[in-house]
């Protein structure tokens, strides 16, 4: 094994894995890398295969991450498991969930199963752990405003160079803000989508990059994973998983609204959610150079647009993306 003599950051985790951890390692190579300043790299030793997260402690809280990933463990939630840390350098060694994400097990014949596992994994988080407990950031209005603001800023202004009206903006902000705070208040991952989840030996799901937790809407995780920006599924099998989900909420005594007034808080915050992805992906290419991500952008543009024309309080945003946005993104592409 050879590690690039310029990569400082690995020769040092390297030092961390070899003399201080006294593991004899016979290969380290990538595993994989996200949207972050995050690296993860795969180690062979002799002890067996492990994860190594590397986080530099100035762009990324790892401490974070530690104190959620034993609070979640704690709780019989499947994160890895931490072996060791370095907090100083940003350095952890990690149980090693695999290769296979759910994102590449899923397809038409597998996807009810797999999805009943996720959202057994999600009732568990959202049942098991009382958000006061949860010890972690509010989504509150400011956060939510914030939010919006990257697709504006980043996508339509940035990516687009257009603007949108200030009074579309207004009402859009005020809706999707009043539903997502009206919601009962749970443990929220922020990213439980098909990336995000492994399928691990035993064919059970492991659940990684939860370090961004908060306290907020019932509906936020479940719209990550059912209109995930990775991977789309036709409406009426999308409807049953909802209900679904809806009927595991009310039995376990989470919720006290309607199916119609629950599947409405889904829309919305699916709006708000992919509004904010779609900012993100305009911007991870546009200051971070990474543009895989652009071809997410029309499958996440699509959940918006559809969403958006079933509610008559989004009429006028509607219309501005599909006679101004849309026409503008297809010359773009």
């Amino acid at each position: 094994m050879s590690t690039n003599p310029c990569d400082s950051r690995l020769l040092a985790l390297e030092n961390w894995l070899r003399n201080d951890l006294t593991l004899n390692i016979f290969s380290i190579a990538p595993a994989s890398s996200d949207a972050s300043f995050r690296r993860y790299f795969r180690i062979q030793h002799s002890h067996g295969p492990h994860i190594v997260m590397d986080a530099p402690p100035d762009k990324e809280n790892v401490s974070a991450f530690v104190k959620l990933d034993r609070f979640f463990e704690g709780y019989g939630l499947q994160v890895p498991h931490i072996v060791a840390e370095n907090l100083s350098e940003g350095f952890l060694l990690l149980e090693d969930f695999g290769n296979t994400s759910l994102l590449q097990s899923l397809n038409n014949e597998s996807v009810d199963a797999l999805y009943a596992k996720a959202m057994q994994q999600l009732l568990c988080l959202q049942t098991r752990i009382e958000p006061h407990l949860c010890q972690t950031h509010h989504y509150d209005q400011a956060l939510l405003n914030r939010e919006l603001d990257i697709f504006s800023e980043w996508f339509v202004q940035g990516l687009l160079g257009a603007k949108i009206p200030e009074a579309i903006k207004a009402t859009l902000y005020q809706h999707l803000i009043h539903s997502a705070l009206e919601q009962p208040k749970v443990c929220v991952h922020r990213d439980f989508h098909s990336r995000n989840l492994m399928v691990l030996n035993d064919q059970s799901l492991g659940i990684i990059d939860f370090q961004d937790a908060v306290i907020g809407p019932i509906t936020y995780d479940l719209v990550s994973l059912l209109r995930d920006c990775y991977i789309s599924w036709p409406d009426e099998r999308l409807e049953g998983w909802i209900q679904d989900y809806y009927q595991m909420l009310t039995h376990a005594n989470k919720l006290d609204v309607t199916y119609p007034q629950f599947k409405r808080w889904f829309d919305w915050m699916g709006m708000q959610r992919h509004l904010k992805a779609i900012g993100i992906f305009a911007r991870l290419h546009l200051r971070d150079h990474k543009s895989g991500y652009l071809q997410d952008i029309p499958r996440t543009l699509n959940y918006v647009l559809a969403v958006s024309a079933g509610y008559p309080e989004f009429i006028d945003f509607h219309s501005f993306l599909k006679t101004q946005i849309v026409p503008i993104y297809q010359e773009y592409l």
